[in-house]
C-alpha cells in the first residue's frame, strides 16, 4: 500500500521545536507581566514542525478556560492555554484549511478586540432604538405587588 505524500515534516519525529518555543513565549511571557499593554506572537506555520512537535506543544501549553469562534472571511479558533496570557489562534480559509496558526502572548488576541469604529456604530445604533419605551411598557406590565407576582407565577 502506498503512503499519501504528506507535505509537512516526518510523522512521529521530534525535532525540539516544541521546547525552543515554550522558551520563547515563557519570555514574551515575562513580558506582558511586567507591561500589560505588551502583545507578541509566534507563527507557528513559518517553523519547521512536525505533527509530534505540534502535539508536543499542545500537551505543554494545556487548555485554559476561554475558547471563541470568529467567523469573518473564513473561521478563527481562539483558545487560552492553560497559561494565562498564552492563547492559540488558528485560522482557517473559507475552504476549511488551515491558513495560519499562531501563538500569541497578549492579555487578549486583538482578533477578539471590537474595533473603535464598530463600538461607536453601535452606540449610535442602540441609543437609536426605544429601548427607555420598551422598559416602561415593560415595567407597567409586570406586577409590582409581589401577591399578584405569586398569583400569575404559581
Amino acid at each position: 500500500m502506498t503512503r499519501p505524500i504528506r507535505s509537512g515534516c516526518a510523522d512521529g519525529v521530534r525535532t525540539g521545536l516544541a521546547a525552543a518555543i515554550l522558551g520563547e513565549i515563557a519570555g514574551h511571557l515575562g513580558r506582558l507581566a511586567e507591561d500589560p499593554s505588551y502583545s507578541d506572537a509566534i507563527d507557528l506555520r513559518s517553523l519547521p514542525m512536525t505533527d509530534a512537535d505540534r502535539e508536543d506543544l499542545r500537551a505543554a501549553l494545556g487548555q485554559g478556560e476561554v475558547g471563541a469562534v470568529v467567523d469573518v472571511g473564513g473561521e478563527t479558533r481562539v483558545d487560552e492555554s492553560a497559561f494565562a496570557g498564552v492563547w492559540w489562534v488558528e485560522h482557517r480559509g473559507a475552504d476549511g484549511r488551515v491558513m495560519a496558526e499562531q501563538i500569541v502572548v497578549a492579555r487578549v488576541p486583538d482578533i477578539l478586540l471590537a474595533h473603535p469604529a464598530d463600538i461607536a456604530d453601535a452606540h449610535r445604533r442602540l441609543i437609536a432604538t426605544d429601548f427607555q419605551d420598551q422598559a416602561a411598557s415593560q415595567a407597567a406590565a409586570t406586577p409590582s405587588d409581589p401577591a399578584a407576582k405569586e398569583e400569575t407565577h404559581g
